[in-house]
């Protein structure tokens, strides 16, 4: 696609959690835990509050429409304030100091005061109906031309377990917002700069790693589109796909949008009840339905079952909305009869609804309550067919395209936090604060300094091993030796379902500095991570790969089976050299250093020759 021609602007924000002793309003620690580990569960309601403008935020009011309630576990790491049983503790210095450092990084203006808001959310994922966020600083650069509007300092929401259900080990740790300007206009750019601020984020060392602590939620609109907000994702990677999938989406309901207004389309206002059509049906999920609606959308034929996305329909899009009521989706004649539904009920349901050749028409299932409110739903997005692209926020799903979530969220969404006070941002505080060195320049600094390969040296550099390397090499370990242990054989052990995680750096750096007095042969290392990924101690673990052969018990060795095997290596000369070594090194792998074998196998086969 010409991205330029479409006029694709696409903005994004970052959230990404900090690594701090304490939550952002309470002292709890930020560590996950295990959901068998928990000690209680709550539950609630959730309601959207009138903002101070006197209404409610539109977003709020399509997610209060579903009357969930939701669960909450509760563990030995978490307190009243994660409850919202007791108010919140003052904003957390610690985390603010990361966020005021990321700033600088980004050559951002602070705001002189700091006040909490709340941004009003009753998806679940906050017992108190609203997060926690503040304004630290605005207009930054990030790389190039394109320009970040604000950094936010706010509280982590809670983890969904499963449905209705949340883990509160998570609410409250530290997470920062990074928001762009509109300022991308290619898929790829819009990664690059991800890139660049995820570069910015790690450079200070002080936030997580790992999935599920950065995430990326992207903004994207095209000429004659809208802006959409497509939240979640999580893979670096998936940024262009997702962009262009979107770029996608619209480009198609824009041409919906003129072949229904060349077809003078109609919808209907609501549905009528058609469960009588449907009494001896064979289609599973109709035959269990209390309730059946059915409307017929003028001029829609051949549309509804359109694809707007790979493998996503406008359907799909009305069926997202449906969905909202707690039915499972819906029906509709682009794709009918199948799932159980029959030609005869076809008919019987075109004449029912009056639909002529060029109509679609809908079908929805529930409880009468349910059937109701969700063809209401769908045949609002169908009404929206007619402007093109409705302004939403959606949820990436797993191969780049993206579902409907809620609307978009308004001003109404914001408003103060009473409870914990403003905080004083001043020059001095600011010129205070020592920036870290960019993970660019250490990458730099590797490859010229210790000779290291450029690309391996900013793998190293980017790497969450980058402060066991520092460690390595300050205690004397071979560069080349310290990069090919946290980099290559680590990630070949995780390749294998072996997580070096928790392995202690001091019994890495340990372990490398005996490889490097000869005391442990390298070939060895691979094995030793494994047992001591497995919780062994640094001893025990190079025991089990066995004692190391001194280069006596080495010729030892290598002669008598030199001599064995002395006709062939008489017949093959030095050509034996690679036979012979894959005997010795049976004998012998992880216990001497595979060069110093081969020297002594060579010595020895040119005396037999």
């Amino acid at each position: 696609m010409d991205y330029e021609a479409l006029g694709l602007m696409a903005g994004i924000e970052i959230h990404q959690q900090l690594d701090t002793i304490e939550k952002l309003f309470c002292r709890c620690p930020t560590s996950l835990r295990n959901i068998e580990e928990r000690n209680g569960e709550i539950r609630r309601y959730l309601r959207a509050t009138v903002s101070e403008m006197g209404i409610i935020d539109r977003a709020a009011e399509e997610e209060m429409k579903q009357m969930r309630l939701f669960s909450y576990y509760t563990y030995d790491t978490t307190c009243l304030v994660e409850n919202d049983d007791e108010p919140p503790t003052p904003l957390n210095p610690e985390a603010l100091l990361i966020t005021l450092t990321i700033a600088k990084l980004l050559s951002m203006k602070p705001i002189p005061q700091v006040h909490v808001m709340r941004k009003m959310v009753i998806d679940g994922s906050n017992t108190t109906g609203f997060q926690r966020t503040a304004l630290v600083a605005m207009n930054g650069v990030a790389g190039g031309d394109c320009r970040i509007e604000s950094i936010c300092l706010e509280e982590e929401a809670a983890q969904r377990v499963t449905g209705n259900t949340f883990s509160l080990d998570r609410l409250g740790i530290p997470l920062v917002e990074i928001t762009t300007a509109p300022c991308m206009h290619t898929p790829e750019e819009v990664k690059k700069t991800a890139e660049y601020i995820g570069m910015i984020l790690r450079s200070t060392r002080r936030v997580k790693r790992g999935i599920g602590t950065i995430r990326q939620d992207v903004n994207i609109s095209i000429r004659d589109g809208a802006r959409v907000e497509i939240k979640g994702v999580q893979e670096l990677d998936l940024i262009p796909e997702v962009v262009s999938r979107e770029v996608l989406r619209q480009v198609n309901l824009l041409a919906i949008r003129e072949e229904l207004l060349s077809r003078g389309a109609e919808v209907p206002d609501d549905g009528i009840n058609v469960s009588d059509l449907f009494a001896s049906t064979q289609s599973k999920v109709l035959k269990k339905a209390p309730c059946i609606m059915a409307c017929v959308l003028k001029g829609f034929a051949g549309i509804v079952g359109r694809e707007i996305q790979p493998g996503r329909r406008l359907g799909s899009e009305m069926s997202d909305y449906a969905k909202k009521c707690g039915v499972g989706g819906i029906f509709h004649t682009d794709e009918l009869p199948a799932y159980g539904v029959t030609e005869e009920e076809v008919a019987g349901l075109r004449k029912r609804t009056g639909a002529n050749e060029g109509d679609c028409v809908i079908l929805v299932s529930g409880t009468e309550e349910q059937a109701s409110c969700a063809i209401r739903l769908a045949l609002r997005r169908a009404g929206m067919a007619f402007v093109g692209v409705p302004e939403e926020t959606r949820k990436m799903l797993p191969e780049g395209n993206s579902a409907y979530m809620r609307p978009l969220p308004g001003a109404a969404r914001m408003y103060p936090e009473t409870d914990v006070l403003p905080v004083e941002i001043s020059r001095e505080m600011m010129d205070a604060i020592e920036l870290p060195e960019l993970l660019t320049d250490i990458a730099a600094r590797f490859s010229s300094e210790l000779g290291i390969d450029s690309a391996l040296a900013r793998h190293i550099a980017y790497s969450d091993r980058l402060l066991t390397f520092e460690k390595a090499i300050t205690a004397g370990i071979k560069p080349s030796l310290a990069a090919r242990t946290l980099i290559s054989t680590i990630r070949e052990l995780s390749r294998d379902g072996v997580d070096c995680g928790e392995v202690p750096d001091e019994s890495i750096i340990e372990l490398l500095t005996r490889v490097g007095h000869g005391e442990v042969a390298k070939e060895a290392v691979p094995e030793i991570l494994r047992t001591l990924a497995g919780g062994a101690p640094l001893e025990e673990a190079i025991q089990s790969v066995g004692p190391t052969f001194s280069v006596d018990d080495l010729e030892s060795l290598i002669d008598g089976i030199v001599a064995e095997r002395k006709d062939f290596i008489s017949e093959r000369g030095m050509a034996a050299l690679g036979p012979v070594m894959g005997i010795v090194m049976k004998e012998v792998r992880g216990r001497i250093d595979g060069q110093i074998v081969a020297d002594v196998l060579k010595q020895s086969i040119k005396k037999m020759i």
